[in-house]
């Protein structure tokens, strides 16, 4: 057998190649009742049955009159209510109205290509059914066709909950959290009742005949079986904790479709306005952050702009605001720090001859020292201030114009 002569079936977008035509893949669903069943739906299908088995069988006969005729009224209007509105929810097909007509379950749908549309729904047309479809019409992927009205693929229930069986699905999934909160209670008032007053439990006529309290009898009053106190207290336990689970996860499906109807949306508007929420905040915070690396970088950026001009000003001498005298001399000061960095700058670049270049260098500062100071003076004499003395730089005595 050649395994690689036969095409695959496939329901997802092709992820590219030379071919763009559209590939055959699987036929869709007609309702909850196409093959194969999923593990979901048989889960469900068994928890029922235990629930029910156990309650109509064990529990509810072993409560005194006249809450025994009560909870048998309560418990089977809920069961038989569920049942129905649940098979009809599996049975009915939400498909749209074009799609249904067409009848074409048999055979398979073509494979959406994103080569060629964007989206499998544009324009009101579906590439995959090929069908004119309304405006609240979504395919689902699962089913493989477009359903009206489309809320939710549900998987314990194996098909899609659209405009055709939505209230099917609500009345099912009411009467189940009515029924499954009765059995709660029951379970909890004979746990209780075992350990406070077991005898109100045996009141069925059966139990004239069974001596001690220690034996049990279930299935009343059809097939009454004998059993022990600790397997019954072990199936109640267990009973009850699966009934607790089921009610939570009921009520919380429950008060999310009642916010749902409050709202006037649908499970698929939430989810999307869900995600556009979140797609707005991930925007917004990678917004946030494209500012916030902006600043920085205009921070750097000024950071580095301002340390030439700091380097600068703080190399240059300006003297405003001081008198004329200190000024000259100010200034005489910087033009000697400057004749030394050049003469430093001359040192490092070449030599002359065997000469020493600290003694030169030392010679050239103090020359150009004491002829500032001799200019430092006459401008002073000019200008008719007292000289103030200045320190001889190779000593420290204080020289005057009469020393020089």
């Amino acid at each position: 057998m050649n395994c690689f002569s036969q095409k695959l079936r496939r329901t997802a977008p092709m992820g590219g190649g030379s071919r763009m035509e559209l590939v055959p893949s699987k036929p869709p669903r007609m309702n909850g009742w196409s093959w194969p069943p999923q593990a979901f739906q048989v889960a469900g299908w068994l928890v029922c049955s235990y629930l029910a088995v156990v309650s109509f069988g064990i529990y509810i006969p072993l409560l005194p009159l006249p809450w025994k005729h009560v909870a048998y009224a309560l418990a089977g209007i809920s069961f038989i209510v569920h049942i129905f509105a649940h098979v009809a929810v599996v049975t009915i097909d939400p498909a749209d109205v074009t799609v249904r007509a067409k009848r074409s379950y048999s055979s398979p749908t073509a494979l959406f290509d994103r080569s060629k549309q964007t989206h499998v729904i544009q324009d009101q047309h579906c590439y995959l059914c090929d069908v004119k479809v309304g405006p609240k019409v979504k395919h689902c992927g699962v089913c493989n066709k477009c359903v009206e009205d489309f809320d939710h693929h549900c998987k314990w229930l194996n098909t899609c909950v659209g405009g055709r069986n939505y209230w099917c699905f609500f009345v099912a999934l009411s009467s189940a959290m009515l029924g499954i909160l009765l059995l709660v209670v029951v379970f909890l008032f004979i746990f209780i009742q075992h350990y406070l007053d077991p005898n109100s439990l045996r009141t069925a006529p059966q139990f004239d005949s069974v001596m001690g309290n220690g034996t049990w009898l279930v299935f009343l009053p059809l097939a009454p079986i004998k059993t022990g106190s600790a397997i019954f207290l072990l199936l109640a336990f267990i009973t009850a904790v699966l009934s607790i689970t089921c009610m939570l996860l009921l009520g919380h499906l429950l008060v999310f479709h009642l916010y749902l109807f409050c709202k006037g949306i649908s499970t698929y508007d939430y989810i999307k306005r869900q995600r556009q929420k979140e797609a707005k905040n991930i925007e917004t915070g990678n917004h946030q952050d494209a500012k916030i690396n902006s600043g920085d970088r205009q921070n750097q950026e000024t950071s580095i702009d301002c340390e030439p001009a700091l380097s600068h000003s703080s190399g240059t001498c300006q003297f405003d605001n001081e008198g004329p005298l200190t000024r000259r001399l100010s200034e005489s000061i910087c033009t000697e720090v400057e004749n030394f960095n050049k003469s430093a700058a001359k040192e490092n670049s070449f030599h002359y001859g065997t000469e020493s270049p600290t003694n030169n260098t030392a010679m050239s500062d103090y020359k150009s020292c004491k002829l500032d100071t001799e200019e430092a003076q006459a401008a002073c004499q000019k200008s008719g201030q007292p000289v103030p003395g200045v320190q001889d730089p190779l000593g420290s005595s204080v020289m005057t114009p009469d020393d020089t």
